[in-house]
């Protein structure tokens, strides 16, 4: 009973965290693309006056809606985003569920969202909703394909080196990629760095890959039909996602904590741990969110798979070939 009690509190705790700093990577991301545009741009609080602002209004159900499951989809959205957190460390605080999941589990929970977006357009009865959902559907095929091959080769390398358990994020923290591959490996590493910088986006439906939502075209897409909580709770879960989706490639591609370069253990370890690793999570979202969606136009539908299939599914591949001809040339096949 008490380690449930703990589990829930700590789930509480961590939704908490990572909302607040979803919202204020979202204020961030503004700030900077207004700079980038020489504008003022909005305060850094003003997703957290967005987000007050729709739960103070009411939810409205259009009338060719699936009502049940138009209100519930945000609820499902926002769980999952949460569910990803509970199997990822934070620094060198361990998971609440570290030993319940790992990599392949968490790359399915990270689809869960975009299925409950997916389902909630259909069920608003809408046709933006709709293309904007079919839309969602080609963008998960295209991404996914680059993401799991990052991911597999990642686990796969550190097996070659005889890496216990290689697909355990605790082990990903414990030993970095980095240290067990040779000049080849640590091509093909900045290689899967480029491909998570450019799949963070797509994942995270931002421009160049935010046709699911496309404003001009389709009034908002999948969410056109949204109000209110139903939003509010929408933009929670996209919050959540994106510390999700982006503390995932900090843990795979950038593991690294500062309490071992200053000998602290302890509190005093963890919380320098904890501050280092969103201050990483802050400059990723910088440069493949921000930074992109600035010097990017929407792609249309066909280039997003084009680009995804062809262009990083052809980077994977050579990473995948750097890093086998890495572990055979240092003895690990």
């Amino acid at each position: 009973m008490n380690i449930l009690l703990s589990a829930f509190g700590g789930t509480i705790v961590l939704a908490i965290i990572a909302i607040f700093v979803g919202l204020f990577l979202a204020g961030i991301d503004r700030r900077i693309v207004a700079h980038m545009q020489a504008r003022m741009g909005p305060p850094l609080s003003q997703p957290f006056t967005d987000v007050k602002k729709l739960f103070a209004k009411q939810s409205i159900v259009p009338a060719n809606a699936i009502p049940w499951l138009f209100n519930l989809m945000p609820i499902v959205a926002l769980a999952s985003s949460i569910a990803v957190l509970l199997y990822l460390p934070f620094g060198s605080l361990a998971p609440i569920l570290g030993d319940a999941g790992d990599m392949i589990l968490v790359l399915y929970l990270l689809i869960v969202p975009s299925l409950a977006l997916v389902i909630g357009g259909f069920a608003s009865g809408s046709p933006y909703a709709t293309v904007g959902a079919q839309r969602e559907m080609v963008s998960m095929i295209a991404y996914e394909l680059p993401l799991a091959v990052s991911v597999i080769i990642i686990a796969w390398r550190l097996m070659a080196a005889n890496v216990a358990n290689p697909f355990s994020f605790t082990t990903l923290m414990q030993t970095s990629v980095w240290d067990v591959v040779g000049p080849l490996g640590i091509i093909g590493l900045l290689i899967l760095l480029i491909l998570f910088a450019w799949i963070t986006p797509g994942e995270l439906s931002k421009i160049p890959f935010d046709t699911p939502e496309a404003e001009t075209e389709l009034a908002g897409g999948i969410l056109v039909e949204y109000s209110g909580r139903n939003l509010g709770v929408f933009s929670l879960a996209q919050a959540v996602k994106t510390v999700a989706m982006i503390a995932f490639g900090v843990i795979i591609l950038l593991p690294w904590n500062l309490s071992p370069v200053f000998g602290l253990t302890g509190a005093g370890a963890a919380a320098i741990d904890l501050v280092f690793f969103f201050v990483k999570v802050v400059i990723v979202s910088i440069l493949s969110v921000t930074v992109i969606r600035t010097m990017m136009a929407r792609f249309r539908i066909t280039q997003v798979v084009k680009v995804y299939w062809f262009i990083f599914g052809g980077l994977g591949i050579a990473a995948i070939i750097l890093l086998m001809l890495d572990a055979f040339l240092m003895g690990g096949l």
